[in-house]
């Protein structure tokens, strides 16, 4: 719903928080769009809130797929070419789902399982966190020089690149989450990396948006007019954000601090079409550690990407973003835009045009142009 509401749908919230606005550059102005609340236990969404991995949100967005496509009233889409558009912790989730589906339809094909195979063709993640041992770094770098300002003092700076350094400090302790480590081990290394770097290095700015101090009130927050519509729209519970048992869940499996960048490289190499995106004006998945994940990557279109180098982006001939294509992966770094890229806009273009273009590129199986 926040993607609905405050980014790229049809409606979007207004500053006053309770009325909404018709959005031009909806995404679904050339697609059909489903927003789905997830984990269960988020949202509008309800259930035994027993999830607490990536791969078990993976099979319980699948799951809920075969039960929509099965239904006759949408029995009509069942074969049409499937997207995922993720943003934030969706560097796992994007991923994750995106891999599972292409095992399960593996597994349909060989006669293991019985289902409806889901066509895949693109994965969209935006400002994600995928890869945390080569994205942390990021922080560091981004805290004392980005497009518009340090965020802290040189002192902060070097106490979190202490901490990173460090015997047993966060790089070690999420090299130790990737060896193998236990459920334990990432939670503990969850828990230091974002106390001793990620929370200290965005000083008194909004972590989603640096432009602003904290807490920033953009995007306006939709609660009251979601409830409000509730039960119009079918709501069976009181919409909220976030849940402290799914967080809970999570941490404890320190499912943060696992890598799914294997999963990324294996749906990238599948042939489906990816995209990595960010905001330039968002810290807490700044674009320095995401091109750092970029960067590490190993596809087939790896050695190519390296060869690239970034070209601007323009739209009706306005500088919005830099790019690189590579075969069938692409990335963007969108100028002046915070977490929620959809959210904002940049010199004269107007609020999501930059990434309504992008999407539609993307959407149509074609690399990034300028226009």
């Amino acid at each position: 719903m926040i993607g609905l509401f405050q980014e790229l749908g049809p409606c979007r919230i207004n500053n006053d928080t309770t009325t909404v606005s018709l959005n031009p550059f909806s995404w679904n102005n050339n697609a059909n769009v489903l927003f789905i609340d997830q984990p269960v236990g988020v949202g509008f969404s309800h259930g035994d809130m027993k999830v607490g991995t990536s791969q078990e949100a993976a099979a319980d967005v699948w799951t809920f797929l075969q039960i929509f496509f099965k239904d006759k009233r949408f029995s009509n889409l069942v074969g049409r070419e499937l997207a995922i558009w993720t943003e934030s912790y969706g560097g796992h989730y994007g991923p994750a789902f995106a891999a599972h589906f292409l095992s399960q339809n593996a597994a349909i094909e060989s006669g293991k399982i019985s289902g409806i195979p889901l066509n895949l063709r693109v994965l969209g993640v935006g400002d994600g966190l995928t890869d945390p041992l080569v994205q942390y770094a990021g922080y560091i770098t981004y805290a004392a020089s980005n497009p518009y300002h340090p965020l802290v003092s040189q002192s902060v700076i070097a106490q979190a690149n202490t901490s990173w350094t460090q015997s047993n400090g966060c790089r070690d302790q999420i090299t130790a989450c990737y060896n193998g480590g236990t459920n334990s081990v990432c939670s503990s290394a969850q828990s230091f990396c974002n106390s001793r770097i990620l929370n200290p290095l965005v000083g008194p700015f909004d972590v989603y948006y640096i432009l602003a101090r904290d807490p920033d009130p953009y995007p306006p927050d939709f609660t009251t007019f979601i409830n409000s519509v509730r039960t119009r729209i079918g709501g069976e519970v009181t919409w909220a954000k976030s849940s402290s048992q799914v967080h809970a869940n999570f941490a404890n499996t320190g499912d943060w601090m696992r890598n799914s960048r294997p999963d990324l490289e294996t749906v990238i190499n599948a042939g489906v079409r990816v995209i990595v995106y960010d905001g330039d004006a968002d810290y807490i998945l700044n674009f320095n550690g995401v091109e750092a994940m970029v960067d590490a990557l190993n596809t087939k279109f790896s050695a190519t990407y390296k060869t690239q180098v970034f070209q601007p982006y323009t739209v009706r001939g306005q500088l919005a973003g830099q790019f690189k294509n590579a075969g069938s992966f692409s990335y963007i770094r969108i100028y002046g835009s915070g977490h929620e890229v959809p959210a904002y806009k940049f010199g004269s273009l107007a609020t999501g045009e930059a990434a309504f273009q992008m999407f539609s590129q993307i959407m149509s199986n074609q690399s990034l142009s300028s226009t």
